[in-house]
């Protein structure tokens, strides 16, 4: 938190609609929330976390725990909302929009360094789909969640064990993944990871 105030005083702030506390809320974790979906693959990644932010609104007078329980808690509820979302854009029809649109919607910038962030999510995007879906979560959990692998079992409702087992074989592919040589030499994102 980075607010000052002890975090059970945010909590009681929050459930009482406190707006400030909300915002406190937003600001500590929609970042990291949103960057593991973002790095999961979700395609409305914003909506989702909306979705999420809602449940954890609604939830919140039945949470209890101390902070970093908060946190897996969050996590929980965006991993759960991501998996629907994920099933529900299977079952759904996409409408893919022609390049004149995605012409006139796309913003204005610098087009070096938007050529380089493309390219630097792109080669991190190819490094994760080598790794099971399992083993994505698990690592992505650790990265943006910054969980424990216990709390990552509760967020999978898997063993110990079985996440252990997932993040060292998702950190044995990774190191792989690294190793193979760079097609676009020093400047692919993937040299620096």
């Amino acid at each position: 938190m980075t607010s000052g105030a002890p975090f059970e005083e945010l909590l009681a702030a929050a459930r009482s609609g406190a707006e400030w506390a909300w915002v406190e809320i937003h600001r500590s974790y929609a970042r990291s929330l949103l960057g593991y979906l973002r790095a999961r693959g979700v395609r409305d990644a914003e909506d989702v976390l909306g979705d999420a932010l809602l449940d954890i609104y609604r939830s919140l007078p039945r949470f209890e725990g101390d902070e970093r329980d908060f946190r897996s808690w969050l996590f929980t509820i965006v991993h759960r909302r991501m998996t629907d979302a994920l099933r529900a854009g299977a079952r759904r029809n996409v409408e893919v929009a022609d390049d004149a649109q995605i012409a006139v919607a796309a913003p204005a910038g610098d087009a070096e360094e938007d050529a380089l962030q493309r390219l630097v999510a792109r080669d991190i995007r190819a490094a994760l789909d080598r790794l099971s879906m399992d083993q994505q979560t698990v690592l992505l959990l650790r990265l943006f969640g910054g969980l424990t692998i216990p709390e990552i079992a509760a967020v999978m409702n898997k063993q110990v064990g079985a996440v252990k087992a997932l993040q060292r074989r998702g950190l044995e592919s990774l190191r792989k993944v690294l190793a193979e040589p760079v097609p676009f030499g020093p400047v692919s994102s993937i040299s620096r990871l």
